[in-house]
């Protein structure tokens, strides 16, 4: 019988969350988070390599003599902009990349390039600006990423920019930047250092997720896998209605445990495999809630229509305030997301993919 894990978050792993929360990575350069997820499985992995998107594909094979192959993704890549021309005096147009949503930019410090050059997202004082004006929807093209005269010169045309917002514990919750997806990238990296020996796991590092699932596609054509699983963070939609009134909308919901999903923009949840995680959160004592149908995608949307199609399903960690500066997670929900898909692993065979179950 598989030992039972029982994750924590003490100084170890909340180091390794911290390094992966505050490094830039957004999509189309990934490399700080790459680096980290090499550094931190050189001893685990049976294979390991990059491929030409820059995917990083690490397997781990079990023990038992028929194993389940099992796929699991987790974006390393994250929303922000691109310098695109120079204005001078270290002021610099830009582009979004991802769900990016203009409200959220005006005044925000970031950070630039690899040498995260300090900035300021730059827009008319109030003093400066008319009524008219301050009526007008804020566009990114009225917008600059100013640098600092001094920091003109440590940046250049394509560096990519993000929020400069460093991981905080703020009592039982995480504050941080890009929590989508480095919880995921965290609890994939913990799987794969504490792996169940009845599968081999397939763990995808994936790169672009937020302009399309781009990596996934590569990623799934290089893994033959049964299963494929998407581990992300999606939006809780919790918040108290501005009326007072309580809110019966949400879709998922702090302290709710890992959302299993239904459905959602781009993937139908095989029903197998929805059952396989309620019942093993069941059998576990393991809160966990439903992702209500809604907008939005995971990689799942890219890994079950690749070759002749696989199973796939996605499993997130509740977030509020997704794509801004600073996301809120319970400590207590990641954990028990990175507890459920150990147990769920821990117990799978192939019998879960009975074609009979699909009618």
């Amino acid at each position: 019988m598989a030992k039972k894990y029982s994750p924590k978050m003490g100084k170890k792993e909340l180091d390794l969350l911290t390094r992966l929360s505050n490094a830039l990575a957004v999509s189309g350069d990934e490399q700080e988070v790459r680096e980290i997820v090499y550094a931190e499985l050189q001893e685990f992995k049976d294979s390991m390599h990059t491929d030409a998107m820059g995917n990083v594909l690490v397997s781990r094979e079990g023990n038992e003599p028929i194993r389940p192959r099992v796929m699991v993704a987790a974006h390393m890549d994250e929303i922000g902009m691109m310098l695109i021309k120079e204005d001078g005096d270290g002021l610099f147009e830009f582009v979004v990349i991802g769900g990016v949503d203009p409200r959220q930019l005006v005044g925000k410090p970031v950070i630039v390039g690899r040498k995260h050059v300090p900035g300021v997202i730059g827009a008319k004082a109030i003093h400066l600006t008319t009524k008219e004006e301050r009526e007008q929807e804020l566009k990114v093209k009225s917008l600059r990423i100013d640098v600092g005269l001094g920091g003109s010169k440590l940046v250049e045309i394509g560096d990519r920019a993000t929020f400069d917002t460093k991981l905080a514990v703020l009592g039982p919750s995480l504050r941080g930047k890009a929590l989508d997806d480095r919880l995921g990238v965290f609890n994939l990296i913990e799987l794969l250092k504490n792996a169940p020996e009845n599968i081999d796991l397939l763990a995808a590092f994936t790169v672009q997720e937020e302009l399309g699932l781009r990596g996934a596609k590569t990623a799934a054509y290089h893994f033959t896998s049964d299963i494929g699983i998407a581990m992300d963070s999606t939006p809780a939609n919790d918040m108290p209605h501005f009326d007072g009134e309580e809110n019966t909308t949400h879709n998922t919901k702090l302290d709710g445990g890992p959302a299993i999903y239904l459905m959602d923009g781009a993937t139908i949840g095989d029903r197998r495999l929805v059952k396989w995680l309620t019942d093993t959160a069941d059998a576990e004592k393991i809160p966990w809630q439903y992702r209500q149908p809604g907008r939005g995608g995971t990689d799942a949307g890219a890994i079950h229509k690749t070759r002749a199609g696989v199973p796939s399903v996605s499993v997130s960690v509740p977030q509020r305030y997704l794509h801004s500066a600073a996301g809120l997670v319970r400590i207590d929900d990641e954990l028990n997301t990175l507890k459920l898909m150990h147990a769920a692993l821990s117990r799978l065979d192939r019998s879960i993919l009975n074609p009979q179950e699909i009618k």
